[in-house]
């Protein structure tokens, strides 16, 4: 079986959970259209009985019964739109709550290489189409092909001769529509993609409006998102050139075959063949048939566009995760010692740049390590993969073959044997740049551990000494802070931040610089928070301002992605090595 035909079955599965309002619709829309099919019936008999002016009843009877039929019709064509739409609305919900969890169920490498833009593209744009292809346009393949088929039937019980007249048409229409939807089936996905760049660029534009705004680049972030939205315009023009050409043949066709049925049964009513009234219903049934073949052609084009956006969403919902969500041992409270043993590692969007190399590093119970070293010595790298975000990995271009990969252990248990989520649980973390949600002070506290009270929320707001500023907000805690928390200052945020790591009470801290956003007063209530917090845990201090590491049980600087000096502050300021350098080059620059 090709992949197209996969898509196509799989995204017609999408719609089996919706099967009962499908098919009380499918059956509402069958009524509808042995509705429609009957209605030209009714045409005949008041054109026939016109002709004869004894037949006053058969005229007031053809009239009532075409009064019943179209409102049978309306009845049904009613409730059929209501349950296909309601069906189509379901499936498209259920669609983006899979793709989006999907989307979160990715390794952080995943998000690397891939632009927020790209993925809402999909979660948005390409959902919608989906939602259409596999409701609305099921129902109006199912109306159309019921009036085609129904119509052919009555054609042919009409005139067989004129039928067959009319169906030479057919075959080309149905050839054309065939190569038309290949070649829309590739535009359709080139416009799409197109459109996902073009709202890669707004995402990253409106989102770092402020930067853009500094740099007075408004004009160049303009122009870049016209490039884009232009480019996606030229090749959805393509599409309506090329789809334009293919109605302009088929209505040309059809209407076509109407005059040459015109035409001729007009000969075959003067011949007394045909009756006036049987002429003019087939001529209805022939408009009938004719834009019910428009419609599927139609319908066709746009199920080859549903396949381009099926396959972009089926990619990502097959996509199988280096580093699983979930699974592994989960044991209870660790104890909290953490070992790095010979870790190699390279960004997977950098494979061939190292940046930690065979990495010895341990972090014993309850012990506080700092961190310290020159910008991309891979410090915070060490606090990714401490988190998992990423695993160990051996550039083989560094690597001599056969060399075993490196382990990152907590209490003597390899990282990939752990549930990464409780992996997460058990660390705290303060970010040098925290991200807030935007919500309220209370969601963004309570974030890590979402069963926590108001009373464990506002104590954990008054150890790292944010209550007093969140209680003289007129609306306290239920304070909004805004995207990314742009509405609270960097030192809020980061005693916010603060605030959710104490909530969380973890075994093991990680610390990037969390002090780094205060202000000198701030600062010394903090670090006085962060020192209550750090008793009895194991923490991991990543220190860019040295004056943070000087209470540390132990220093260790990184070079180059190894451990180049390890020891207490005192100790080390009295060798004449690579921390006291950096440490007299910061208070060189200070």
């Amino acid at each position: 079986m090709t992949k197209r035909s996969l898509t196509i079955r799989r995204l017609l599965s999408l719609a089996r959970p919706e099967r009962n309002r499908l098919l009380l619709g499918t059956f509402f829309l069958l009524l509808g259209s042995v509705a429609g099919l009957l209605y030209p019936q009714g045409i005949k008999q008041v054109i026939d009985g016109a002709a004869s002016p004894a037949a006053r009843t058969q005229i007031d009877h053809a009239a009532i019964f075409m009064g019943i039929i179209a409102l049978a019709q309306a009845a049904a064509i009613g409730l059929r739109a209501v349950l296909f739409s309601v069906a189509g609305e379901s499936v498209v919900t259920r669609l983006r709550e899979q793709l989006y969890r999907r989307i979160l169920d990715q390794e952080i490498a995943f998000f690397d290489e891939r632009r927020t833009g790209e993925l809402t593209n999909r979660l948005a744009s390409d959902t919608t189409v989906l939602q259409s292809a596999v409701s609305a346009n099921i129902s109006m393949v199912l109306r159309n092909g019921a009036q085609v088929l129904g119509g052919v039937g009555f054609l042919f019980w009409t005139s067989p001769i004129l039928t067959l007249l009319m169906l030479a048409v057919v075959p080309p229409i149905a050839i054309g529509a065939v190569l038309y939807g290949r070649g829309i089936r590739k535009l359709s996905k080139d416009v799409q993609d197109a459109l996902a760049q073009s709202n890669e660029v707004a995402e990253e534009s409106i989102s770092g409006i402020r930067t853009v705004r500094a740099f007075a680049a408004e004009n160049n972030e303009g122009n870049r998102y016209a490039s884009a939205v232009w480019r996606s315009f030229g090749l959805a023009q393509k599409r309506a050139r090329a789809g334009g050409f293919f109605i302009s043949g088929a209505t040309f066709a059809g209407f076509g075959a109407v005059a040459l049925v015109f035409w001729y049964g007009s000969r075959l009513v003067a011949q007394g063949a045909l009756t006036v009234g049987q002429l003019s219903s087939f001529l209805v049934y022939t408009l009938m048939v004719a834009f019910a073949l428009g419609a599927l052609a139609d319908l066709w084009a746009d199920f080859m566009k549903a396949l381009g956006a099926a396959e972009r969403v089926f990619e990502i919902l097959d996509r199988k995760p280096e580093i699983a969500p979930t699974g592994g041992l989960a044991p209870g409270r660790p104890r909290g010692h953490l070992g790095f043993h010979q870790v190699w590692f390279a960004y997977p969007t950098r494979k061939d740049v190292p940046v930690l190399r065979g990495l010895e590093l341990t972090l014993k119970e309850g012990e506080v390590v700092a961190l310290v070293g020159a910008s991309g010595a891979g410090k915070s790298t060490v606090g990714s993969l401490m988190l998992r975000l990423y695993d160990p990995t051996l550039p083989s271009a560094h690597v001599a073959p056969g060399t075993k990969t490196g382990e990152i252990t907590l209490d003597g248990i390899d990282l990939r044997e752990l549930d990464p989520q409780w992996l997460r649980r058990q660390i705290g973390t303060v970010a040098q740049e925290p991200i807030l949600f935007s919500a309220s002070i209370a969601e963004n506290i309570r974030y890590g551990k979402p069963e926590a009270t108001d009373a464990e929320i506002e104590a954990a707001a008054r150890a790292s000494h944010a209550h007093d500023f969140v209680s003289k907000f007129p609306q306290g805690y239920a304070t909004l802070v805004g995207e990314r928390g742009v509405q609270l200052s960097g030192g809020q945020k980061q005693r916010v931040a603060i605030a959710r790591a104490v909530l969380k009470d973890p075994r093991i801290l990680l610390l990037d610089e969390a002090t780094s956003a205060l202000d000198a007063e701030s600062e010394s209530l903090v670090r006085d928070a962060l020192e209550k917090l750090m008793k009895g845990r194991t923490t991991l201090i990543i220190a860019h301002r040295l004056s943070t590491v000087v209470g540390a049980d132990r220093v260790v600087v990184l070079d180059g992605g190894s451990v180049v000096e390890s020891g207490r502050h005192a100790e080390l300021m009295q060798r004449e090595g690579p921390y006291k350098k950096l440490v007299e080059k910061q208070f060189q620059l200070a």
